[in-house]
């Protein structure tokens, strides 16, 4: 089964069975290695990359996320 398969099978599961699910796979990476966070960390560094620098992702400004955080919670 690939990932995506199993986001779909997932993604049918009623909300408590997506939370326990969710909540079961976040516990999971806290028996991660220090280098195994790091080269994930990498990996998504390396992801985002590659998505703003071939057009599909536009950056935004830090001073905009923060106003639009900051209009959120007001």
């Amino acid at each position: 089964m690939t990932i995506e398969e199993l986001k779909r099978e997932a993604l049918r599961l009623d909300p408590s069975g997506r939370a326990d699910l969710a909540r079961e796979l976040l516990e999971s990476l806290d028996d991660l290695s220090e280098s195994e966070v790091e080269r994930l960390w990498f990996e998504e560094a390396e992801r985002r990359r590659v998505e703003v620098q071939s057009g599909n992702v536009t950056p935004i400004p830090m001073d905009e996320v923060f106003a639009r955080a900051r209009a959120a919670r007001a």
